[in-house]
């Protein structure tokens, strides 16, 4: 089976996402499978028959840098400029039986390639474009929680020019979270405790997008859940050596510590089982997912946001997970693989 591996992409978490696609395209050789590994935005060279392009050959693995990527000194090096899609990336997934999604934000989890692929009758790992908008976008994902039945902490929504000060302060108050509305990997955001820090936060959110949620933000312990093929993976908590689970401390080894399975109690459990599965159906996802959440003093929890394409880096959660379960991070990349069909 040929397998085409999509990384990369104009996204400030491509380096996540290359990282992400050099593992998964190796497990998959490992697996049997022949591979080729692309960039989705700067493209491949096609030759007289796209096949040879598919292989066993392993990849380099990319490194995430401490820093997110310079996507305008991308855009200028490359001279692809707002082409989202390179040259020859359509013929190869063409070529290909399955195409696997290893991107993280903007085009590659916003629903954009997924609609283009769907187009072309390719198949492709992950959710479908409709899932895939509704949980990429946080206001309106978090309005399907609401509608579902699943908790999520009060928030706002607005362009970045028409944001006030002083109707976050009434609304939401102090402390708050402020993030980009479509930007993963903890990019742009930020906690807020006062007016100060909320007006350099709302200067940073804006460097990725001009909208924003700004969200009460709920003390507690953080844990995250992932889910295959209609199954609950174990629960991981989450917990930052220092400051919080921001862009450093998700890519850098050491930065975080991470207890799989996570130490709670049943009651918990069961509630994070139940959200998780109402939140996936919600979002009209499908094959796999992970789901952020708080949970507070109560013993209530608190679902954050979902994530479609989880990160499969080294430090990545849902491969700690699958793990806990039995699976290999190889077998975790074949049995995506061969959910690809089921959309």
């Amino acid at each position: 089976m040929n397998i085409a591996v999509l990384a990369g992409g104009f996204s400030p978490e491509r380096d996540v996402s290359l990282t992400s696609g050099s593992l998964i395209a190796n497990a998959l050789v490992d697996e049997g499978y022949d591979v080729c590994l692309a960039d989705v935005y700067l493209g491949i060279e096609i030759g007289n028959d796209v096949k040879e392009l598919f292989n066993r050959e392993k990849k380099p693995v990319h490194k995430v840098t401490h820093t997110v990527p310079d996507l305008d000194a991308l855009k200028l090096s490359s001279g692809n400029g707002e082409a989202l899609i390179g040259k020859g990336i359509i013929e190869l997934c063409r070529a290909a039986d399955v195409v696997f999604l290893a991107l993280h934000g903007a085009m590659g989890e916003n629903g954009q390639l997924q609609a283009t692929l769907d187009n072309f009758g390719i198949k492709y790992t992950g959710s479908g474009y409709v899932g895939s908008l509704l949980a990429m976008d946080k206001d309106i994902s978090k309005k399907m929680f609401v509608g579902a039945g699943v908790r999520t902490p009060d928030w706002m929504h607005f362009s970045a020019g028409d944001a006030s000060v002083c109707d976050i302060e009434a609304k939401i108050g102090y402390p708050c979270v402020v993030k980009p509305c479509s930007c993963g990997s903890s990019v742009g955001i930020s906690i807020v405790h006062d007016r100060g820090e909320l007006e350099t936060a709302l200067a940073e959110a804006k460097k990725y997008e001009d909208n924003i949620l700004v969200e009460k933000m709920i003390s507690g312990r953080e844990l995250t859940v992932g889910i295959l093929d209609g199954e609950v993976l174990p629960a991981i908590e989450i917990i930052p050596t220092e400051g919080f689970y921001d862009y450093q401390n998700k890519y850098q080894a050491g930065k975080t510590l991470e207890i799989c399975p996570a130490e709670i109690d049943d009651d918990i459990l069961e509630s994070l089982k139940e959200q998780t599965k109402l939140a996936f159906a919600a979002l009209r996802l499908s094959g796999y997912a992970r789901f952020d959440y708080i949970v507070d003093a109560q013993n209530r929890t608190w679902c954050l946001e979902a994530n479609t394409l989880p990160g499969m880096t080294p430090t990545s959660l849902l491969p700690q997970m699958a793990q806990a379960v039995g699976m290999s991070y190889g077998q975790l990349c074949a049995k995506i693989v061969s959910l690809a069909g089921k959309k």
